[in-house]
């Protein structure tokens, strides 16, 4: 992907294109993207490797070219990618490698370009370890830190970034490009751009996911069924987690609804006669218990608590 097909973020991907005007001559080694999850900070990492490589020289990506094509399969040599998916951290070992790939000539690119996705999750020798990398940059290098928790690295760190923030976008705007680009019909457009709070990421690996039919499986069910739970298959962490996640969004429209809230805001605006009749019904403080109940229960999922326990229990609580 090319940054000309990149939606939202306008003012980041300004900053990006400056210095790709300006590459060969930038005092810039190395850059922080950092801002919420599912907002597209990675894809402008690699779309920026790709750009600042591609074999056209535009400052943008052709994705035509073997260059970009190989950057986007993940086949390039010159660029590399360091996460967390193995173990859950980065390690001293992933950036001592990183040390020695940055040592070598690239092979074929102008510039070798490492991506550090989750940078917070560093271990503290990790992060010993890259600062100094940091302070003694390569001129045909450059490295890409991306976070969505800032506060957990070093600010000795950060100093040494030049510092891109991402953020979400208008909720209509993505609501918009939904329906008009993806085909979705209005309401699911609505709840997707609303629940995934303005991520644009966030928001098109949902759109697929039948996370719409799902949540009013999960309402219909906590709020308007008999407890028992015959149409909801809950039978591990991950899908007790996105239920409560479905549920707080609920009581969270619930009380700003009682509150005074716009209907055009509400996250499940298709259920908005539901969520009016509750209103009437419901006071704050039975709201309150219920979200509590839904935080109590996600810190019992930790203790190891049966799961069909926490629903039973929740059962009794969310009821409306």
């Amino acid at each position: 992907m090319s940054f000309k097909n990149i939606r939202g973020n306008e003012q980041p991907l300004e900053i990006i294109k400056r210095y790709l005007k300006h590459a060969d001559t930038s005092s810039s080694r190395s850059f922080l993207f950092c801002g919420p999850a599912g907002i597209g900070k990675r894809l402008a990492a690699i779309t920026l490797a790709k750009a600042i490589n591609c074999v056209e020289a535009t400052n943008d990506a052709c994705d035509n070219c073997p260059s970009c094509l190989r950057i986007e399969q993940g086949h390039h040599p010159d660029i590399h990618f360091i996460d967390d998916s193995d173990s859950g951290s980065i390690k001293i070992d992933h950036i001592r490698q990183l040390q020695k790939d940055m040592s070598l000539r690239p092979y074929e690119a102008r510039k070798k370009v490492f991506i550090i996705n989750n940078a917070h999750s560093m271990t503290a020798e990790a992060a010993n370890a890259l600062l100094k990398v940091l302070e003694e940059p390569t001129k045909d290098s450059l490295i890409i830190l991306v976070s969505s928790k800032t506060a957990l690295l070093f600010k000795t760190i950060i100093s040494r970034c030049q510092i891109v923030k991402f953020y979400p976008m208008q909720r209509t705007s993505l609501q918009e490009i939904l329906i008009r680009e993806y085909g979705l019909e209005p309401d699911k457009a609505h709840f997707i751009a609303y629940f995934s709070e303005g991520r644009i990421g966030r928001a098109l690996s949902l759109k697929d996911s039948g996370i719409f039919e799902d949540k009013n499986k999960v309402i219909n069910e906590f709020c308007f069924g008999s407890p028992g739970f015959n149409d909801l298959q809950i039978t591990d962490k991950q899908e007790f987690r996105a239920a409560m996640n479905i549920l707080a969004v609920w009581f969270r429209d619930l009380y700003l609804l009682k509150s005074g809230l716009a209907a055009a805001q509400l996250v499940n605006l298709d259920r908005k006669d539901d969520l009016l009749r509750v209103v009437k019904s419901r006071s704050f403080p039975e709201f309150d218990e219920a979200l509590e109940t839904i935080s109590t229960s996600l810190l019992r999922l930790e203790q190891n608590i049966n799961i069909k326990l926490l629903l039973a229990n929740l059962s009794w609580s969310v009821k409306n």
